[in-house]
């Protein structure tokens, strides 16, 4: 098994909450943008906890099946 990529530090990250959120953070992802490398997702009920990392081109197309409703 390869070694484990070093992860970024997002101890400065901004996070924003997704567009589906109720405004109350509750039930929803958070994405840190302007990360290099690969796109940090984290639950906002645990803003402490472990963030995955998605690369770029996979989190994309996650979005673009959701959009036009590859996902069922």
């Amino acid at each position: 098994m390869p070694p484990a990529a070093a992860q970024p530090d997002l101890s400065n990250a901004v996070w924003r909450a997704s567009s589906y959120s109720n405004g109350q953070g509750g039930d929803c992802l958070q994405i840190a943008d302007q990360v290099p490398g690969p796109i940090p997702i984290r639950d906002s009920k645990n803003p402490t906890g472990p963030a995955l990392f998605f690369p770029a081109p996979a989190w994309s197309g996650f979005l673009t099946a959701l959009a036009t409703g590859g996902l069922t």
